[in-house]
């Protein structure tokens, strides 16, 4: 088979797999395939072909997914956990690092909380800001006193 279906039927196989799954894996291996393909038609050995091939593919996907993964998830909604990050609740139990205790009120659920600082101590009845969530428990602030 020449080399030059060989790179067209394989540019063909990566964008029917990146439009089946929509992951941005193939994509980058599909430009690769592109630019071994016009090398193939301008009959160029088929080592300097592949390794076109490898050379972009890798420079597509190190170079370029990051970027591309950032903007298509901008419109990304939060969800679940997600969705609670930023948002305030009340503290209910006294919330304690160094004795494993704390509790708060978000959306009407009661969440085991710990201080995002270490050592500090937050009391009952304070209003609080989610900034991090580890493992069930919730990572709060203080309203008013963050750093």
């Amino acid at each position: 088979m020449e080399p030059v279906y060989v790179w067209l039927i394989a540019l063909i196989a990566f964008v029917v797999i990146e439009i089946a799954t929509m992951g941005l894996t193939t994509i980058w291996f599909a430009g690769g395939a592109l630019v071994a393909l016009v090398l193939a038609m301008f009959n160029t050995s088929f080592y300097v072909q592949l390794g076109a091939f490898l050379v972009i593919s890798i420079i597509l996907l190190v170079g370029t997914r990051p970027l591309a993964i950032k903007f298509f998830n901008q419109k990304r909604e939060k969800t679940n956990v997600d969705s609670m990050i930023g948002k305030q609740a009340i503290v209910v139990a006294e919330i304690d690092n160094l004795r494993e205790e704390g509790q708060v009120i978000l959306n009407g659920m009661e969440w085991s909380a710990r201080a995002y600082e270490e050592g500090k101590i937050i009391p009952t009845g304070a209003v609080v800001e989610v900034k991090e969530i580890r493992g069930v428990k919730l990572m709060v602030v203080e309203k008013g006193k963050e750093q």
